[in-house]
């Protein structure tokens, strides 16, 4: 039997079937970095379980920040010479920026990695956050914390594919605007590689 679409059994399904094929985009950071420039990061995609739907977290950075200020971003960062894997990069990085705790996370798999301009290889691993989540943002990072329902990002007619020029260059990326929220750029293509799987 086939769960219904948007279900958790059918999203589990997703992770459990052998996947192949090509990611939607794996970022253009090497057009700007050089290969020793680019260093490991890990975020985490948190599908919240919520009541009749599933929705994902997302965070909207401060406006101070050096790197993506006051953009649309999946919790995560950099990993530390003593991660053992993308997982526990993502998990602890996320505990740190909005105090989500590691034991309401359930890993079900990684995405296709993304290079960013940042000059960062960032792996997606896709989590089950079971409620309630109690969070705790680091103000100096997170200006706020907002959830999307997973059917809405799952519509193609909601994803755009926009360009503008970045030094000299014109740069293509996705975005998905949701309300008073834009989500776009390696968020967005990581966001793509997601529904590519799914939708697959």
């Amino acid at each position: 039997m086939i769960p219904p679409r948007h279900s958790e059994a059918w999203l589990r399904s997703r992770f459990a079937e052998d996947r192949a094929g090509e990611p939607i985009t794996a970022g253009d950071g090497h057009l700007w970095r050089k290969a020793d420039e680019i260093r490991p990061a890990a975020v985490l995609v948190p599908v919240v379980r919520r009541e009749g739907e599933l929705t994902v977290l997302f965070t909207r950075r401060t406006a101070h920040l050096n790197d993506h200020a006051g953009q649309i971003s999946f919790p995560g960062g950099r990993a530390e010479p003593g991660d053992s894997s993308a997982a526990e990069t993502a998990l602890r990085e996320t505990a740190e920026e909005i105090g989500l705790a590691a034991s309401r996370v359930e890993i079900l798999g990684n995405l296709y990695q993304y290079l960013t301009v940042t000059g960062y290889r960032v792996t997606p691993v896709v989590g089950l956050v079971t409620p309630p989540l109690e969070l705790q943002p680091d103000r100096f990072e997170v200006a706020e914390v907002f959830e999307v329902p997973l059917e809405f990002l799952l519509d193609p007619s909601n994803h755009q594919r926009n360009s503008v020029v970045h030094d000299g260059q014109r740069r293509r990326y996705f975005a998905v605007p949701y309300r008073q929220y834009y989500i776009w750029g390696a968020t967005a293509g990581m966001l793509m590689n997601f529904c590519s799987l799914l939708s697959g």
